[in-house]
């Protein structure tokens, strides 16, 4: 889930509708809201967000702060003002990155993508793929080839690639993709997408990727003995439009 900090309503109901566009859960809150629900939010809330995106609001020198005192995840602040001491200013209050708008929201899923690969750190890489999964939006590839996925389920392979090997409850699969704040859905339809997942992926790797287990959840199984690579690399300067993916994929090495 994204969450959008901007005092004005307009800019972060056009932010929301982008993302959801996306298939990426999303909120926008004004500074005094948003300073309200830090302050009283769950850890497993906060566990929910992917990202922060600071815009234009009064407290943006001081939320950055407030923010890592109480989550990981990445900072992003968009700012309208392509100048040095500007940029330099908004680093200093301790935003992982700065963009500069209008950005394409591709760009910014890039961008979270990379800044947290980076924090995990660079881990070894095979020699050969047979999945990839590139955060951005795009359809992950299997053995080179496309695998289109509606996006709730491209969103829940996303979210079990960043916790391979992790067991991750139906809860929290949930929260990544509707949201904290979704009452429309139940929990539930988390079943239905897993295991339309789970089969799409049997059809064409020939084992079961996806292992699932009562009571406990899910987790992405690679085959004993092989290895998951998140290589880094950095992005391309801050563009205006993104005209194709800067990001390198999370890749999976080859299974029987």
């Amino acid at each position: 889930m994204y969450i959008i900090v901007d005092d004005r309503e307009s800019v972060t109901n056009s932010y929301v509708g982008g993302l959801v566009r996306e298939g990426v859960s999303s909120i926008g809150f004004s500074s005094g809201e948003f300073w309200d629900w830090l302050q009283s939010a769950s850890e497993p809330d906060l566990a929910a967000v992917d990202a922060f995106l600071l815009g234009d609001c009064d407290a943006r020198g001081s939320l950055p702060r407030a923010m890592r005192k109480r989550s990981s995840a990445p900072i992003i602040a968009m700012s309208g003002q392509k100048m040095l001491k500007n940029t330099l200013e908004l680093f200093e209050s301790g935003v992982d990155d700065v963009v500069h708008v209008p950005i394409h929201l591709r760009e910014i899923l890039a961008r979270t993508a990379a800044i947290a690969r980076r924090r995990v750190g660079e881990l070894p890489r095979p020699c050969e793929t047979r999945i990839q999964v590139f955060f951005n939006g795009r359809d992950p590839e299997i053995a080179g080839h496309a695998l289109t996925l509606p996006r709730r389920e491209l969103r829940i392979l996303e979210y079990m690639v960043s916790n391979h090997g992790k067991w991750v409850t139906k809860t929290q699969i949930f929260n990544a993709v509707y949201g904290i704040f979704e009452a429309t859905f139940d929990e539930s339809v988390i079943e239905s997408h897993v295991s339309k997942l789970r089969k799409k992926l049997r059809d064409r790797l020939g084992f079961d990727a996806i292992v699932a287990r009562r009571y406990v959840g899910y987790r992405l199984d690679i085959p004993a003995g092989e290895t998951i690579d998140v290589p880094m690399q950095e992005l391309d300067e801050v563009g205006i439009l993104l005209n194709r993916a800067h990001v390198a994929p999370a890749a999976y090495p080859a299974g029987n």
